[in-house]
């Protein structure tokens, strides 16, 4: 299932989701193929074959993978002064600073970042070079040190551009109710079904983001749908979109 979210900085908020029997990088080329612009993503090759885009690599994820090789004590609690815990602070402070900073405009958070992020960069960056270059038997760090060593390139796109986020959490919110719900129902039965999933979640998640009663939104898509020509028209599908102005008052979620 494939999810794409409209920046946490554009005016309309939408969610998409799209389900494919693979996981080619075909397929975010072709549902991307009328964009150009700055792409958030983990670091999967397969975006790689998206045109006209420009990488935003995710810094969770690189501090994940820091996390997940930090050594832990017979009773699960994490064993101090490992370099994974170090890379870890290093991310940390880049989110810091990017929280104390989310209420500026988006020439001055860029301002920001290219003074106080980049600096910290400079010196995780050192301690990346320096600690590769140290053997260890901790074969997550090194993975979790090769991984950011890597990505360098895509993970400082954020200081080029204050509307980036340094993470791709803002989609990754919108992905959690379907992979919880995923449990419950394990696979869909048909590929027409994971279709049909793609479409609802899409039309739920967004009515979400544009703070819709869901029910009543849906109730009046398929009351009112039915009767109009938009096969057609599919211009008269604009005053169905969750941000519409036309949407009746019901549509709207009271508090």
């Amino acid at each position: 299932m494939w999810v794409i979210k409209s920046a946490a900085c554009e005016e309309k908020k939408a969610t998409f989701f799209y389900y494919s029997r693979t996981r080619s990088g075909d397929i975010p080329k072709r549902l991307l193929k009328d964009f150009s612009g700055y792409l958030t993503t983990d670091a999967y090759v397969g975006y790689e074959k998206v045109e006209n885009i420009k990488r935003n690599l995710c810094w969770s994820h690189v501090r994940r993978k820091m996390i997940e090789s930090i050594p832990l004590d017979s009773s699960g609690k994490e064993i101090p002064g490992s370099k994974g815990a170090i890379g870890r602070e290093y991310i940390n402070l880049l989110f810091q600073l990017e929280e104390e900073r989310k209420d500026f405009t988006n020439e001055d958070r860029k301002a920001g970042r290219q003074m106080a992020s980049k600096a910290v960069l400079d010196v995780f960056w050192k301690w990346i070079e320096e600690t590769s270059s140290l053997y260890t038997t901790n074969e997550k760090l090194t993975t979790a040190l090769g991984y950011a060593k890597n990505q360098k390139k895509y993970l400082e796109t954020f200081l080029e551009d204050g509307r980036l986020a340094i993470s791709n959490n803002y989609c990754e919110t919108r992905i959690r109710p379907f992979a919880t719900a995923r449990r419950a129902w394990l696979f869909a039965d048909t590929e027409k079904g994971a279709f049909t999933n793609a479409v609802l979640y899409t039309l739920v998640e967004t009515a979400k983001e544009n703070h819709l009663n869901i029910y009543q939104y849906l109730d009046y898509l398929l009351e009112k749908m039915p009767n109009t020509d938009y096969q057609n028209h599919p211009e008269l599908l604009d005053a169905y979109l969750p941000w519409s102005e036309q949407l009746p008052k019901e549509c709207k979620k009271s508090n």
